[in-house]
């Protein structure tokens, strides 16, 4: 009996969970994005031959021309005066480069839309900054014997396949035509041959644009397993974003203690404590210069309640028991703010009360 142990074999890796939107922000500042370099090369080496088949005989025509002027004598030039020879030069220069600028400015426009497509706009050194790790021999071996080594091996070796054969191919199908080429002219034949490898070299490319797609899903697929994250990262993440919940806690603990001790201090201030009596209090101030009607200075229910009736008895501040007063002054006025209109009269009853007992009148006062 062998014994197997088939956890080697499972993905003991803990991240399973896609990457967040802030985890794909900090690698695309670090240069580290899907991009697949393949596909606009493909594409780029697709449409210049193309290209080339379509301009080729407007090509053919200019560079007999200037080859013209090499092999004959030209009237417009002297070839005897060194200046003339300079002159013919840099016309031919300048046609030449006529001809290829159009194929390079078609090089340039689909490489950089195919990144932009792929990326969008990005500029970052990070990736060219040195790292010792890539001075490390073993980290080398390891590329060298991984597995996307052996998967970019075994692409490569497809390509050349693939190459041979459409090549070979090709060639075949036109085997009767190249034995035919034995009677045709010099020109005819550079004609013939030159279509017939823009053809074949057509037909590659568009097998390589085919490869190349399937490359980039293969890539995105691993650069997506590749950048998962687990539970746990997911919610460092968040506490660094949101905050530690417990920080957070302790925060708000924090401002609900000073404001109620500074709401508690408004207690002794005030003219009247309204209660429910156990679940409500409300306690009013009534200052005529400052406001027209009275304006609650602190409330709270059950557990602040008590605490303010507390405060209120230490600093012989009257308390009154009217409940539906109570909850509705609780309800309906937040701190700070007058008592609405409706609940004039009812508030003035019990200041008046207030003010009988104590023997003063807060508008003489005033």
């Amino acid at each position: 009996m062998i014994y197997i142990n088939l956890q080697r074999f499972a993905d003991r890796s803990d991240k399973t969970e896609k990457a967040t939107p802030k985890k794909r922000s900090d690698l695309r500042k670090k240069g580290q994005v899907m991009q697949s370099r393949e596909l606009p090369a493909s594409l780029i080496l697709l449409i210049m031959f193309l290209a080339m088949r379509i301009f080729g005989r407007s090509i053919y025509l200019g560079l007999n021309r200037l080859f013209n002027m090499f092999a004959f004598q030209n009237a417009e030039y002297n070839l005897q005066e060194p200046s003339e020879v300079m002159k013919l030069v840099t016309f031919v220069m300048l046609e030449l480069l006529k001809m290829i600028a159009p194929f390079f400015i078609i090089a340039v426009v689909i490489g950089v839309l195919g990144s932009y497509v792929q990326i969008g706009f990005l500029f970052t050194l990070e990736p060219i900054k040195p790292k010792f790790s890539h001075l490390n021999p073993l980290n080398g071996l390891k590329k060298m014997f991984s597995v996307r080594s052996l998967f970019e091996l075994g692409k490569s070796l497809v390509k050349v396949i693939l190459i041979l054969w459409v090549a070979y191919s090709s060639i075949r199908s036109e085997f009767t035509n190249i034995l035919k080429l034995m009677d045709l002219g010099i020109g005819q034949i550079a004609a013939y041959t030159i279509d017939t490898i823009l053809g074949i070299a057509i037909k590659i490319c568009f097998y390589l644009l085919i490869i190349a797609a399937v490359d980039y899903f293969f890539q995105w697929r691993r650069y997506e397993k590749d950048i998962r994250m687990s539970k746990q990262e997911i919610k460092e993440e968040y506490k660094q974003i949101e905050g530690n919940p417990e920080i957070k806690s302790r925060i708000r603990q924090k401002q609900r203690e000073i404001s109620m001790r500074r709401m508690l201090s408004e207690v002794p201030k005030a003219d009247v404590v309204i209660t429910n009596p156990t679940h409500y209090a409300v306690a009013i101030k009534y200052e005529p210069k400052k406001m027209s009607a009275p304006y609650v200075v602190a409330k709270g229910a059950d557990f602040m309640a008590k605490r303010i009736k507390e405060v209120a008895e230490e600093n012989k501040v009257r308390i009154v028991e009217n409940k539906p007063l109570a909850q509705a002054l609780y309800k309906s006025v937040e701190l700070g703010e007058a008592i609405p209109q409706e609940l004039y009269k009812a508030v003035a009853e019990v200041l008046a009360f207030v003010y009988s007992m104590e023997g003063r009148n807060p508008l003489q006062e005033a």
